[in-house]
């Protein structure tokens, strides 16, 4: 038997270049579903951010006979207390607006963005950003 079919029969170290192979690949999508949780974990962050502010423009601070609703920046900064999750990313300055008299007379529209360049280790992902909004309606 010539030395060519012996080698070519010999599996020894087969398995190595095998894992050679195949390391880098696995290694590169456990790091990016690692990056798509944390990307949900701000949306998440997002979320609970836009209830807490929520919750806190229904609340009525009694004066007389009256009912103080609570300021834009009030609220505002009852969101950016609350959110969590910007470890990659960063948030943009949350928005309280208040909608046309038309459409809604005593509420407010919250809204908050979130902004990402997910990292696969070997090469940058697009930019996402993700935009979540709530209509609240506020204590009068």
């Amino acid at each position: 038997m010539s030395v060519w079919k012996l080698f070519r029969r010999d599996q020894r170290g087969a398995a190595a270049i095998e894992f050679a192979i195949a390391l880098p690949v696995m290694v590169v999508m456990i790091y990016g579903i690692f990056q798509v949780g944390l990307i949900y974990q701000a949306n998440a962050g997002m979320q609970h951010a836009l209830g807490e502010g929520a919750r806190f423009a229904t609340v009525c601070t009694p004066s007389g006979n009256a009912c103080n609703s609570p300021t834009d920046d009030a609220i505002k900064a009852a969101i950016n207390a609350k959110k969590f999750g910007s470890n990659i990313g960063s948030f943009g300055a949350p928005t309280v607006t208040t909608p046309a008299a038309s459409s809604c007379v005593y509420c407010r529209d919250l809204q908050i963005t979130y902004t990402v360049t997910p990292n696969f280790l070997f090469f940058s992902g697009p930019a996402i950003t993700l935009t979540r909004s709530k209509r609240v309606y506020v204590a009068h």
